[in-house]
């Protein structure tokens, strides 16, 4: 039987509903793709990025406490959101621009620049 991923503490209804729209039901789907992966996935679906909820999603699955991202840590966490929000979130595209370019479709020379 799956684990509801708000059993994660942490993990509320908001962060449980915007899962389940990137297609995440239950915790154990959650653990076993990770926080990084399901963040993008969550973003795929329609989530706004923010870094908190990026970084609570991590510490969640760390069974930490929200706010015990600090230092060089949070850092390196911020650097893998903004690496994930730039190639999830591709200004001036289409979201089907941005997916024939990911699979080498458009040509670099037509592409547009963001």
């Amino acid at each position: 039987m799956a684990t509801p991923v708000t059993s994660i503490k942490n993990i509320g209804p908001a962060q449980a509903k915007a899962l389940a729209a990137a297609g995440i039901h239950d915790a154990e789907t959650l653990r076993e793709i990770g926080a990084h992966e399901a963040y993008g996935r969550m973003m795929a679906a329609g989530q706004q990025p923010h870094f908190i909820g990026y970084y609570v999603l991590v510490m969640a699955l760390q069974g930490r406490p929200w706010n015990d991202c600090k230092g060089k840590e949070k850092e390196a966490l911020r650097a893998a959101f903004d690496n994930l929000k730039d190639a999830r979130h591709d200004k001036g595209r289409s979201e089907l621009e941005a997916a024939l370019d990911m699979i080498g479709v458009i040509d670099p020379r037509t592409r547009r620049k963001a």
